[in-house]
């Protein structure tokens, strides 16, 4: 079967992964559940993982059965935001006053579903690590991960992230060479005026 249907054909399962995630949509180093939620997952489709890295991290292992020794990882964020959820739809948020509203709970899903579809064709060439990060969201969760060693038990050539862009067509990717979306600001500004959203 053609890697594209294979893939189409975990819509469904990812969906509901999904939606299960932006249901319960947990801060900055508390993705408990949704840690647990993962590896549950990752180790249903026969992954190793290996826990703890920046307290809720997540490393899942695939090798490939073609002989080679290359790795890389590919990487998701799972935290959500500090921000009330206003959607109606039955999958919105159950925990008050936060929300998948940077879309992490889809990059998650993203990558379980390429871990699935890695577990069940290793039909390839070295090592994958499936890094799931904990605390993206001004917290600095890659750093810690590093700090506590991530690159010293998992030896990599590169990283691989992937961030949804809904404005994009279907079937759509843009990419560069080197870093991209990797750094914000932070500033205060004051108005003066009547009050209104800040954007």
């Amino acid at each position: 079967m053609p890697t594209i249907k294979e893939l189409d054909a975990l819509q469904p399962a990812m969906t509901k992964w999904r939606h299960a995630l932006h249901e319960k949509p947990e801060i900055a180093f508390e993705e408990k559940w949704t840690s647990d939620y993962i590896a549950e997952k990752l180790e249903s489709f026969g992954i190793e993982i290996h826990r703890g890295l920046a307290k809720t991290g997540i490393v899942g292992v695939v090798r490939g059965n073609v002989p080679g020794n290359r790795a890389i990882g590919l990487r998701a964020d799972m935290d959500a935001l500090e921000i009330e959820e206003d959607n109606t739809f039955s999958h919105r948020s159950q925990h008050p006053g936060k929300m998948h509203a940077c879309g992490h709970d889809g990059h998650s899903v993203m990558l379980l579903g390429a871990a699935k579809h890695l577990a069940a064709n290793p039909d390839f060439a070295g090592t994958v690590y499936l890094i799931f990060q904990p605390a993206e969201e001004n917290e600095g969760g890659a750093r810690v991960m590093i700090e506590e060693g991530l690159f010293d038990r998992f030896s990599m050539e590169a990283v691989y992230g992937m961030h949804n862009a809904p404005g994009l067509a279907v079937g759509q990717l843009h990419l560069r060479d080197g870093p991209m979306l990797a750094g914000f600001d932070i500033f205060d500004i004051e108005i003066q005026g009547k009050g209104a959203h800040a954007a």
